[in-house]
Parts: structure tokens; C-alpha cells; sequence
């Protein structure tokens, strides 16, 4: 089945959510990737300043994602995710005319906070909206975001030629054309109301209260270590091996990853689930992130085989990083709506967020600091070894979580604990036979 023909299997409301995450990453991909170029660059900030102004952006977004997931459940996704592209807007347009430290920090701030405001949002909304076909759902929704990303890098490049400025103010106007769509549009949709209203904190602590969660959500970190490193690892290692020719095997990196995930996205979320189903599905998918870097640890070097093999090595990395990455997405997704238990959806994601975005925090700075230290003794192979011990470790703690589903009977073989019933697509969790009890 083609991408167009799932696309139109879907209601208004979830078409509209994929195409406007289409939108965000061509705006977002059309500028991120050359502010930290026009930073150091036209404006003379100092390298001190220049990370400051990134990290400010990084943090307001992934140490905000919380709050952007409680607003969600308490005032409607929809709220939310017009909130955070209008918020986007204002950012980028800022960015057009910021000259001085202070308004740089402000507007990064903005474009940060933004995300964290409609990322849970968006996909709270597309899980209520899709229902049993979350998987499919979410699937499709990352042909779109890979295609946005894939897309924007192009635009922003074609655009730089004439003025950066020009960019921000494009990249603002893509945003203020979501602002208009999602707020005329867009149905209003929110979680359900609870029986008994609950306090912000009481809401976190239900969310933290759920072990299996909280356990998966820690589980996936390992997972999002791997796949970041298209944007850190791999290019330098580009770097490494291709010196002057470097920024064309970089932008080849991202192509493959772009064209992985719009081209066979349907095909592999399909062939996954009909072999493995969600929860095992997830475990194959995290160990195919491991087994990527195998090659760049058998092939770390020029030597001895020289440089053709070792940059074979590496666009091979960024295949099988990219196949893994799809076929773990749209799972992970609906592992959080069904870990959920469908009460708190925006939150739970808002959370798993901020705990995967700690950890993809620390994960790159150890990556690039003993990338470096190993780069300068000869040992390049131990990081890439190590980052296949992480997705191994990540892939291990998965599937003791889909174990610890089923419970031995006497004959040795595994039932679904009581008071569950079954899920043909084995997911980590069922889905309780009885109603759930009232939030207090």
C-alpha cells in the first residue's frame, strides 16, 4: 500500500497533524542547522556565546517537555500545539533582526519552548485520533517528519545564498502558515476529563508511580544515544576520514537516513509487526540500532584497508541506523499511549521526553569527548564498540519488560498475567479488562 493511500485512510484531523509536522521540521531544518555558522560568523559572537545560545534552545525544549505535556491534558491539544507555532513564529522573526546576546538567548529561548509546548501535544492528539491503528498512525506521521528534515537542510541552503536573515524570515512564515491552519482547521480534542480533578503534582506523581513506565522510558534512553548520533558520531567520523570532502559525505549521511524512512517506513513498520508485533518488534529494532556500529568497529580507520572501505563502513552505519530507527518509532509511540493506560497520554509523553532528552544530553557529551581521547591514541574501534554495548544493554533491558508480561505456568510456558487480555501485536503491556479506576 502506498504512503498517499495510508495518508487518505486516515481522518482530516490526523492528515493535518502529519502534514503540519512536515511544516515544523522544514522550518525548524531550513534554520537550526546554520545558526551556530551565522552566530560565530556575521554576528562575531564568541564560541562561549555561540553554545550558549544552543544550549539555551536545547534546554528550553527538552527540559520543558513536562510542562508542555500537563498543559496538553489540562487545556486541549489543540491549544497547545497553535500555542507552540505561534510561539515558533515569534522566535524565528526575532532571530531575523537579533543582533545582541540578550535577544538571541530570548529568541531561542521562544523556538525551544515552543517544541516543548506542541510535541506532546501532537502526538497525544494523533494517538486519541487513530486509536487502534496508533502504530500505522505513527508511521506514516515519520514519513512526514523524515521528509521535513530531509527537506529543510535544501531550502534553508538555497536561501542562504541570499541573506540569513532571509531564512529566519521564511523559516517564520512557514510557522505563521501552521499558527493560521492548526487554529482554523483543526478540531478541538483533549484527554478525557477525570472523575475527580487532580493537582499538577498529583498528575506527575501518577506518571512516576508507573514503574513499567518510568522502567520503559529509561529502557529507551540506550536507544536514543544510538540514533542521535547521526548528528554527532558519524559526522565527525566523517571528518576523520574525509577531510575536505567531509561536508559532502555529511549531507550523504543525512540523505540516506532522510530517503530510509520515506521510502521503506510503511514497508518495514509492516514486515516488523507481522513478525514480531510491538513489544518484540521494539527489541529487534533497538538491537538492529546496536549491530549499526559494527562496521565502524571493524572498519574504524583508512588502515588498513583504506579510506573507500572505511567511508563503505560508514554509509553502511547510517543504513542500518536509519532502518532500525524506523522500525523502532512508530512502536516506542504506541508503547507510551499503552503504557499510559490511556489516562495522562500527553504527560506520560512530556516525560519520556525529558528523560530520553537527559539522556541523549550526557550520552553525546561522552560520545564526543572519548571520540576525540580514542581518535588520539589509535582506538577509535573502543567508542564504536561501546556504543554497540549500550544498544545491546538497552535491547536486553526491552525484553526482560516484554518478559516480565507473561507468567510461567507449570508446563514452563508463558500466560498473560491475570486480568489482562491478550494483545495479538505484543505489546509491552495489556490493556486492563476492567475499567480504570478514577484519577484522585
Amino acid at each position: 500500500m502506498s504512503v498517499l493511500t495510508k495518508f487518505r485512510g486516515f481522518d482530516r484531523a490526523a492528515q493535518l497533524l502529519m502534514v503540519n509536522q512536515f511544516g515544523i521540521n522544514l522550518g525548524f531544518y531550513m534554520l537550526m542547522p546554520y545558526l551556530a555558522g551565522y552566530l560565530s560568523g556575521p554576528l562575531g559572537l564568541a564560541a562561549w556565546a555561540v553554545g550558549l545560545v544552543l544550549g539555551v534552545r536545547n534546554f528550553s525544549q527538552q527540559g520543558m517537555f513536562l510542562v508542555g505535556g500537563t498543559l496538553a491534558d489540562r487545556l486541549g491539544y489543540k491549544p497547545l500545539i497553535v500555542a507552540g507555532c505561534l510561539l515558533r513564529t515569534a522566535g524565528f522573526a526575532l532571530l531575523a533582526f537579533a543582533s545582541d546576546l540578550p535577544s538571541l538567548i530570548i529568541a531561542s529561548a521562544a523556538t525551544g519552548f515552543a517544541g516543548a509546548l506542541f510535541n506532546p501535544a501532537v502526538r497525544a492528539y494523533l494517538a486519541a485520533e487513530a486509536g487502534e491503528r496508533r502504530v500505522e498512525a505513527f508511521a506514516v506521521f515519520n514519513i512526514f517528519y523524515q521528509a521535513g528534515t530531509l527537506a529543510g537542510p535544501l531550502v534553508g541552503l538555497a536561501l542562504l545564498a541570499l541573506d540569513f536573515r532571509v531564512t529566519a524570515a521564511a523559516a517564520a512564515v512557514v510557522f505563521a502558515a501552521l499558527t493560521v491552519a492548526q487554529l482554523f482547521a483543526l478540531p478541538a480534542r483533549r484527554s478525557a476529563e477525570p472523575a475527580v480533578r487532580t493537582s499538577v503534582l498529583e498528575d506527575w506523581r501518577t506518571v512516576v508511580a508507573n514503574r513499567r513506565f518510568v522502567a520503559f522510558a529509561a529502557a529507551m534512553v540506550g536507544s536514543y544515544v544510538l540514533s542521535f548520533q547521526v548528528y554527532l558520531a558519524l559526522p565527525l567520523q566523517a571528518e576523520y576520514l574525509a577531510g575536505a570532502r567531509a561536508q559532502t559525505v555529511t549531507s550523504a549521511l543525512f540523505v540516506i537516513s532522510g530517503v530510509v524512512a520515506v521510502a521503506g517506513q510503511l514497508r518495514i513498520t509492516a514486515w516488523f509487526r507481522s513478525r514480531w508485533g510491538t513489544g518484540r518488534g521494539l527489541v529487534v529494532g533497538v538491537s538492529l540500532l546496536a549491530v549499526s556500529f559494527l562496521p565502524l568497529a571493524m572498519l574504524p580507520s583508512a588502515k588498513p584497508f583504506g579510506g573507500a572501505l572505511a567511508l563503505g563502513a560508514l554509509l553502511l552505519a547510517a543504513a542500518v541506523l536509519a532502518v532500525g530507527t524506523a522500525a523502532v518509532f512508530p512502536f516506542e509511540m504506541d508503547t507510551v499511549v499503552s503504557l499510559s493506560g490511556n489516562r495522562l497520554v500527553a504527560t506520560h509523553y512530556g516525560f519520556y521526553n525529558t528523560i530520553v532528552g537527559i539522556g541523549i544530553l550526557i550520552g553525546n557529551l561522552a560520545t564526543g569527548a572519548l571520540l576525540g581521547a580514542a581518535h588520539a591514541v589509535g582506538a577509535d574501534w573502543a567508542v564504536w564498540l561501546g556504543l554497540v554495548v549500550i544498544g545491546a544493554i538497552a535491547a536486553l533491558a526491552l525484553a526482560a519488560l516484554d518478559r516480565s508480561n507473561r507468567v510461567p505456568t507449570r508446563g514452563g510456558r508463558h500466560r498473560k498475567q491475570a486480568g489482562h487480555r491478550p494483545v495479538p501485536t505484543g505489546r509491552l503491556i495489556d490493556y486492563p479488562t476492567q475499567p480504570l479506576p478514577a484519577r484522585r
